[in-house]
């Protein structure tokens, strides 16, 4: 009967603990091009031209009704010359992005009528409109949504294992193959998912009741 090996999971620490800092550079990063990429799809999309809009959303219905997995794996075969590690970052951000446009998509629809009005009575251009009436109300409500992404993406990082990324979850299962410790060496990659994105759920919903109000 096997049993649990606390040696082990001193052992692994280290080596787990190494792969949470890629786990956490892919998680920051990745939520950096999504919340940037997401914004622009979202301007985008009300574009008064439909040579910008149905591009816009065909392509979104494309990286939305595939898996993430398929994205990382086909990405990583087309761009062989560039670390898995960066084109892990950049699908995730691209996957992400395409849900985060339709957060923003909701902000933007739930500044009052009357800013534009404003906006127009003042004769702001439009530029002028969005840098400083429209994008700081949208993006204030719409924070706790994104934070929310944020922590789904970094529950997503351990696919980027199956294009060699050293993620924890890929440390996790190169400790568990060298040393027959599979069980405790996941179940430390749990524990550290765990510590990490519970806190921030709870600040999440926090931010989101401060700002309801």
């Amino acid at each position: 009967m096997n049993t649990f090996d606390r040696n082990a999971v001193g052992e692994a620490l280290p080596l787990l603990l190494e792969g949470f800092r890629v786990t956490l550079l892919a998680t920051v990063l990745g939520t950096l091009v999504a919340a940037v990429l997401g914004l622009a799809i979202a301007v985008a999309g009300r574009a008064p031209s439909r040579f910008v809009t149905v591009p816009v959303k065909a392509v979104m219905e494309f990286v939305r009704s595939t898996p993430l997995l398929v994205q990382l794996v086909g990405a990583a075969a087309l761009f062989t010359s560039v670390e898995p590690l960066t084109t892990g970052i950049v699908v995730l951000g691209i996957h992400y992005a395409t849900y985060t446009s339709e957060v923003y998509r909701a902000g933007i629809d739930g500044v009052p009528k009357g800013q534009w009005e404003a906006c127009r009575a003042l004769s702001l251009s439009p530029r002028r409109t969005w840098q400083a009436v429209i994008l700081p109300q949208a993006v204030r409500n719409v924070l706790p949504a994104l934070g929310n992404y944020a922590i789904s993406m970094f529950k997503e990082t351990p696919f980027l294992a199956v294009i060699t990324v050293q993620e924890m979850v890929f440390e996790a299962r190169k400790y568990g193959a060298d040393h027959f410790a599979y069980t405790e060496a996941f179940t430390l990659a749990g524990v550290v998912f765990l510590v990490a994105s519970y806190p921030t759920s709870l600040l999440m919903r926090k931010l989101e009741k401060r700002l309801g109000h």
